[in-house]
């Protein structure tokens, strides 16, 4: 696995104070490039990561992100998809280790129109050395 190219807008789309998107390197990519040392501080922060790693194919980050009791044994991903954005709509905390954030994320796959996955997607915080955010599973809206 290569290194990011950390100066590219993030693909997640989280803008800075100066309402400018942020550096993949300032954003995403430094949970991506070490989860271990940097864990994603909150379950919005994870889902944009797990975004941005499905942007950047990125199996290994999405599995380890997983919680263990859904977490599938394999990723794969579909040739030639375009992610095309991502909408965070509500990020909502239900508890200090539990939290839901709904987003639509857009695709497109060759030869057929762009869709988008409207979902909101539950998080919890396992209390493991690090305290990680783990993506446990979302419905659909």
């Amino acid at each position: 696995m290569g290194a990011l190219p950390r100066l590219q807008p993030c693909p997640c789309g989280r803008l800075g104070p100066a309402r400018k998107p942020l550096a993949l390197g300032d954003c995403c990519g430094r949970f991506l490039a070490d989860r271990s040392a940097t864990p994603a501080p909150d379950a919005e922060s994870l889902m944009r990561s797990r975004y941005t790693a499905f942007v950047l194919q990125r199996a290994d980050y999405l599995l380890a992100t997983w919680h263990a009791t859904t977490r599938p044994s394999r990723i794969g991903f579909d040739a030639g998809v375009k992610w095309l954005g991502l909408e965070v709509r509500q990020h909502r905390a239900v508890d200090a280790d539990h939290a839901e954030v709904e987003f639509v994320a857009r695709q497109k796959s060759p030869g057929v129109p762009a869709v988008r996955l409207h979902e909101r997607s539950r998080f919890v915080r396992e209390a493991d050395a690090a305290g990680c955010w783990y993506y446990v599973d979302g419905d659909h809206l």
